[in-house]
């Protein structure tokens, strides 16, 4: 008895420290979990599936995907076809939701809806008053609470986008390339051609669009595939614009070869100039889709990203 008493203290402080420690270790449940992140002063969330199969002995891959203007988070969580993927293929993936601003858009005037900050790479500008938030610090912090959490292969992190989050996926390709495996723009991309942005690191794209896709609005009517070839070298078309961007910024040779099947879609396939392999780009043009993130979308593009690591 004595013996106990003379040690209750110590024993006091193990339980504590054992109890405070099961108190901080990250909670998570399979299928649907919402965490969220205080970044510079704003609650910034993030939708994450974790697949039936996921027990933490073994290092998961985690896919990223960006939602467009207008959405958010969960909308992708539930509509995207990523979480279906990661559960049969054994991914974390995880949907973050960006800012909602008061924007200035050419196309459809002042409004307020919410938007990536891919600024100033865009042909819409914030309202006077707006604060801009820093995306690229959110989805590198979301990456690190996502480390603390899970058991992670840290080699095959990947990033998808559609539309704005298309767009704000470039940004990512050139700011977050040190981290990511391989990246997939979706129905938008860089916009500026007078800019040139230095890479982290010259890492695998792949740029993907309809035949639909494309004008004001981003509306047809219908291009034909057996004119891709001239579409990538019309200096006036954005499908031009967007490969050659890709081809500046990205070190590519310009010289590319197209494969595929005019029925169904086609790909122009760009090398490194510099012979670096993992160094490639890929530009896809899908024949009936309009300006939306198709359903087969995500199992093809995992099964594009997934032949790719980090060094």
């Amino acid at each position: 008895m004595k013996f106990l008493l003379h040690y209750l203290p110590v024993l006091v402080l193990l339980a504590f420290i054992a109890c405070k420690k099961e108190t901080n270790t990250p909670q998570y449940s399979i299928g649907k979990n919402r965490f969220t992140l205080n970044i510079d002063g704003v609650e910034r969330e993030f939708y994450v599936h974790v697949p039936g199969s996921y027990d933490g002995s073994t290092a998961y891959p985690v896919v990223f995907m960006l939602h467009g203007t207008s959405g958010d988070g969960e909308k992708f969580y539930d509509g995207s076809g990523w979480k279906e993927v990661g559960e049969t293929e054994g991914i974390i993936t995880v949907f973050p939701s960006s800012g909602r601003y008061c924007i200035n858009d050419p196309v459809d005037d002042i409004k307020t809806t919410t938007k990536w900050n891919i600024q100033p790479d865009a042909s819409w500008t914030f309202c006077p008053n707006q604060t801009p938030l820093d995306d690229i610090k959110f989805l590198r912090s979301a990456l690190t609470d996502l480390e603390q959490r899970f058991s992670l292969d840290t080699k095959r992190i990947y990033l998808v986008g559609f539309s704005n989050g298309g767009a704000m996926a470039a940004k990512c390709a050139v700011e977050m390339s040190d981290v990511l495996a391989a990246v997939v723009e979706s129905a938008s991309s860089f916009y500026l051609d007078s800019v040139t942005y230095t890479p982290k690191r010259k890492l695998p794209v792949t740029f993907q669009i309809g035949n639909d896709d494309w004008g004001p609005g981003n509306e047809g009517p219908d291009l034909p595939l057996s004119q891709f070839d001239s579409l990538l070298n019309y200096p006036d078309f954005k499908y031009y614009r967007i490969a050659q961007a890709h081809i500046r910024h990205f070190g590519l040779d310009p010289n590319y070869t197209i494969t595929g099947d005019t029925t169904v879609a086609v790909i122009a396939h760009y090398t490194s100039n510099s012979g670096l392999s993992d160094n490639i780009f890929q530009f896809v043009m899908m024949k009936g889709i309009q300006h939306n993130y198709p359903s087969f979308a995500a199992q093809a593009n995992w099964n594009w990203l997934k032949q790719f690591k980090l060094p």
